[in-house]
């Protein structure tokens, strides 16, 4: 019985790959009458009665005071460890019981606001794409708008740019010119390009135009990750090696065809791809696949619809930012 998780009890992860990651815990604050145990690569501790208010040490372990702590005691190269010898090594510092109480509920309540605000992006992403899924299915469609749309092949619509060698190397915070790297399309950017992330010295190379389409052409997990398309409307943006650039040959709204590619035509798109160990998706693969051609009215409706919807959820997350910098502080500054 001894072995089973007690109410009170800390969890530490004993390895990761990330320093960031070692030493990791959390504080078991209800069992629900469940039997818990504590599994692989992890370290359980249990606190002496009487020193804690229940949920408590949860924060406690996570302030920078004692993450830096566990940090400095983890060992090893590629996979970084700590035992039940190093954690012990930690010094901790705790106000009494009652004030223990008050941080608690505190930062409780700022965690459930930070889960809620979770939620609410969460359901706005559900929105946006269970709506998307009906306008590009056409089982909706706006006031006005009756006519359906006409099919062609990609290739009819868009001809293709390739970009040119920019490494991770040659990106400086404090470059003169803006650029995109390909691994960004999928790590940085959704839909629709809005701020550039990064800069550069470099200045040859190809340049955006108002209204291209970005898709990467390469990565070494899968062709999912190769069926993002994004919409940039600027000019003179360095585009970087591995970017294919589909360019317009009739009048077009290339927010909408980010929003449609990346979404409607996603598995289709990706079913493209081909490679192993490193998948690639070019041009001359989605050329001749057939994709839908709304009226350009119609085009831009749609596209300023999905990016109101877009705008609320970037507002969201920076509501939850804000929150999540709010607990960082004050994990910083109440345990000291």
């Amino acid at each position: 019985e001894q072995n089973y998780c007690e109410e009170g009890d800390i969890i530490f992860a004993d390895a990761s790959e990330d320093l960031l990651d070692v030493g990791k815990s959390i504080e078991i604050v209800n069992l629900n009458k469940e039997k818990l145990l504590s599994g692989l690569h992890t370290l359980l501790a249990r606190p002496e009665k009487g020193i804690f208010c229940l949920g408590f040490n949860g924060h406690l372990f996570k302030s920078n005071f004692v993450r830096t702590q566990i940090q400095k005691e983890a060992q090893g190269t590629k996979v970084l460890s700590i035992n039940t010898g190093r954690i012990s090594k930690i010094d901790l510092s705790y106000p009494d019981i009652k004030e223990q109480a008050k941080i608690t509920l505190l930062l409780s309540l700022i965690d459930e606001r930070i889960q809620t605000q979770n939620k609410i992006i969460e359901q706005y992403e559900t929105l946006i794409k269970g709506i998307g899924e009906k306008l590009f299915s056409q089982q909706f469609k706006f006031s006005g708008f009756t006519e359906n749309w006409n099919s062609k092949k990609l290739g009819e619509i868009f001809y293709s740019e390739k970009g040119r060698g920019l490494s991770k190397e040659k990106v400086q915070s404090d470059g003169k010119y803006e650029c995109i790297l390909y691994g960004e399309l999928y790590t940085k950017y959704k839909e629709v390009i809005v701020d550039i992330k990064s800069k550069t010295n470099e200045e040859d190379g190809l340049k955006s135009q108002i209204g291209d389409l970005l898709i990467p052409s390469s990565t070494t997990t899968t062709g999912i990750d190769l069926a993002n398309v994004t919409a940039i409307n600027k000019e003179n943006v360095l585009l970087g090696g591995d970017i294919t650039i589909l360019r317009s040959k009739e009048e077009i709204n290339n927010v909408f065809y980010a929003y449609y590619l990346s979404n409607y035509k996603k598995e289709e798109i990706a079913n493209y791809a081909q490679g192993t160990t490193i998948v690639h998706l070019y041009y001359y693969h989605i050329r001749n696949m057939l994709i839908d051609f709304p009226p350009m009215e119609e085009q831009t409706i749609i596209s300023q619809f999905l990016l109101s919807i877009d705008s609320k959820i970037k507002l969201e997350n920076n509501i939850l930012e804000q929150y999540q910098f709010q607990k960082q502080f004050l994990l910083q500054n109440l345990f000291i």
